[in-house]
């Protein structure tokens, strides 16, 4: 028997639609849903691999309980009542001494974050974070500081614009298929591609013009793109007249921000940033300046993303065809939104976060998704109160948050650490009960809402019986909730029908799914009007320059320019990133993409490496002041002398997951456990390593 469901992929956090043929119940072939504008079909190589990651025997297949110490691989094959108990009693006793914010979950962001949302609320803990906040942090916030939005609310008309330009987003190696798509279609079609990295990636290899930029100089060289925009009025003068507030501020500020002082910061020739000045604003308004898709690099990082975005709104490109548009959602065609658990009715809590988000310390983070790397901290100083208990869902703090030995030396301290996951990760290898989940093959999951020029449903609908004894995150946190006493706030017993409540006065049914796996609320596009229809969420209802939301919590709209320090002659700065063969710390030990990608190696520049006997493939130790580990060099002219870079997510611990088990080096290790304060997010190139053979 064959068939095809349509649901979507989860092999990362983009979700691209799919469609999965089933034969015998056996998964045989994923695609990209070709019914879905820009996914035409194709599939990236993770997406690919969903089926390994099925079909694996190393996956988690029963719920587990230690039986030794903490990391030590001792384990106890359990059934889910006797689990469920566990957790249920430890939590009972932990609310019971300690309250309720004593109790954290983090998560990676997906659709069933509304369920996880409402554990907390029903506990009494405001402890919630996700793995957004080790990496956008600070985007969100300056979104926000500038258009009253989030970055999730923006999106990007790639298939139209006339010129791109890429800060370190390295798109064609960290994939969104539509993105990667309609981007290509563009180039096609014209459009020019400017990218700025100290490496030379694939995509700059793509590129109409590639700059090797000194590493944490981004900056540096958008004050002097707008130095020149604006002394030489090639900005959209209507646009900006009529929407932006705190132009005269900016111009007085930038004026000392020549292209020849950048050129001394950067590296990239004076000439040819104001060539480029010009060139880009000849293609206005159909410009985008990407602010990044995750941005977490340095401790300014903050205002290197409003730079970016202050670029754009000088180009007019903010709602505006080819640039960027602020997401609609069903409200602007009359229609309503899936409903979320978090909707309901909790006891009402006023407690301090355990991050401290809207404090003093952090008042400007985004609390939907938190400042992650603040957890061991929090534990270990029991500021502002004690933790004792961490659900991780399908989120690694040991392979993501920055000073792993940190992170252990704080988790030793909690009473109850739970895993819930697909996969052996290092934090699974280091807990007290790990719950396994359903693939998302296996389940049917929670709606997504995706706004957009066009708002629309998505469904994630299950393609095959689970392989091992598995459930769906929303099942067993509401079997967790129902053993404490709180199982009032989750009003369904089974997936089906928490969908069916969701789509409660929406007006459609789980039936409409079944034609394309997607329902739209409208048939077009929707474009704001330009000269007077613009909704900013602003206090000035307009793109604010100098900013209502920085300034009020006491920060500067525009600093002055620090100099970015550079490397002694004895170390480098580390910086990390991905590729399009794995998903953060999750995908490593899949036997597809292992295969393809088994382990991380440290790119070096030629020149440096031969001042210290380095050759390419040579093992060298590579050493931080919070860790060393020993790793194979790449030895190439394609990355700045400043600099090394290596791929983030490698270097596990989980011994059962054998085939990623002690493959590379894990950059979180090496890593300091630092801050940009007022984004939020944690600062990631801002260690200096020291690389030597081994």
């Amino acid at each position: 028997m064959e068939n095809e469901i349509y649901s979507l992929c989860f092999m990362c956090s983009v979700r691209c639609p799919i469609k999965v043929q089933v034969k015998d119940g056996q998964v045989r072939w994923i695609e990209g849903n070709p019914l879905v504008p820009g996914m035409e079909g194709s599939l990236c190589p993770r997406g690919a691999a969903g089926i390994n990651m099925l079909y694996d025997n190393e996956r988690l297949q029963s719920p587990i309980i230690r039986d030794g110490e903490r990391g030590a691989g001792k384990w106890r094959k359990v059934g889910w009542d006797e689990a469920l108990d566990y957790i249920a009693e430890k939590l009972k006793n932990i609310i019971d001494k300690n309250g309720g914010q004593s109790v954290v979950l983090g998560e990676r962001t997906q659709l069933a974050t509304h369920v996880s949302k409402s554990f907390l609320k029903a506990i009494g803990s405001p402890n919630h974070f996700t793995h957004d906040a080790l990496c956008k942090g600070s985007v969100n916030t300056a979104c926000r500081s500038l258009f009253g939005y989030t970055d999730a609310q923006l999106g990007i008309d790639y298939k139209n614009t006339k010129h791109i330009v890429l800060y370190g987003r390295n798109i064609f190696e960290a994939i969104s298929v539509k993105e990667v798509n309609n981007l290509t279609q563009a180039l096609e079609n014209g459009a020019k591609l400017t990218y700025i990295d100290p490496r030379v990636t694939v995509t700059a290899t793509k590129a109409h013009r590639y700059w090797m930029i000194r590493p944490g100089t981004d900056l540096a060289l958008n004050y002097a793109l707008i130095n020149v925009i604006l002394k030489e009025r090639l900005y959209d003068i209507q646009y900006v007249d009529r929407w932006v507030q705190g132009l005269a501020e900016l111009q007085d500020f930038v004026q000392p921000y020549t292209p020849q002082w950048a050129e001394e910061e950067t590296g990239i020739p004076a000439d040819e940033i104001v060539t480029f000045a010009r060139e880009i604003s000849r293609d206005k308004p159909a410009v985008i300046f990407h602010f990044g898709y995750r941005g977490a690099s340095y401790t300014n990082e903050i205002y290197q993303r409003r730079a970016i975005m202050i670029l754009n709104s000088l180009m007019g490109s903010v709602e505006a065809k080819g640039g960027f548009f602020i997401k609609k959602g069903p409200g602007e065609v009359g229609g309503k939104p899936a409903r979320k658990l978090t909707e309901q009715e909790f006891p009402k809590l006023d407690l301090t976060r355990f991050d401290k988000v809207g404090t003093p310390e952090f008042p400007l983070p985004d609390p939907n998704h938190g400042v992650a790397q603040i957890l061991p901290h929090a534990i270990l100083k029991e500021d502002p109160y004690p933790i004792k208990a961490l659900i991780a869902y399908r989120l690694d703090p040991l392979g993501s948050i920055p000073d792993t030995a940190l992170t252990k030396k704080a988790l030793d301290k909690l009473d109850l650490l739970v895993t819930i996951d697909i996969n052996y990760s290092d934090i699974a290898w280091y807990s007290d009960v790990v719950l396994p989940e359903s693939s998302y093959l296996e389940r049917t999951d929670c709606i997504q809402q995706a706004n957009g020029l066009k708002p629309q449903m998505f469904l994630r609908r299950q393609a095959v019986a689970p392989r091992y004894d598995t459930r769906e995150g929303a099942m067993i946190l509401k079997q967790i909730a129902e053993r404490i006493g709180v199982g009032r706030y989750f009003p369904y017993e089974n997936m089906e029908e928490l969908l069916r409540w969701q789509l409660d006065g929406t007006g459609f049914s789980l039936d409409d799914f079944n034609a394309k796996g997607f329902v739209a609320y409208g048939k077009d596009q929707i474009f704001w009007d330009r000269k007077d229809g613009l909704k900013f969420k602003t206090p000035s209802k307009k793109i604010e320059f100098t900013s209502a939301l920085l300034e009020n919590a006491g920060f500067k709209s525009f600093p002055v320019y620090e100099p970015v320090v550079r490397p002694n002659g004895g170390n480098f700065r580390l910086v990390t990133g991905r590729i399009a063969l794995h998903t953060h710390v999750s995908t490593q030990n899949n036997p597809y993409l292992h295969e393809i990608t088994p382990e991380n190696v440290l790119w070096i520049n030629t020149r440096k490496a031969a001042e210290r006997g380095i050759k390419n493939n040579d093992v060298v130790e590579v050493t931080s002041e919070k860790g060393a580990g020993k790793i194979k060099a790449f030895v190439t002219d394609m990355i700045h002398p400043e600099t090394v870079f290596m791929l983030h997510g490698f270097g596990h611990e989980a011994k059962l997951a054998s085939r990623s088990y002690n493959k590379g080096v894990s950059d979180s290790m090496l890593q300091k456990n630092v801050s940009d304060i007022i984004g939020g997010s944690p600062a990631l190139h801002e260690t200096f390593v020291t690389v030597n053979p081994a």
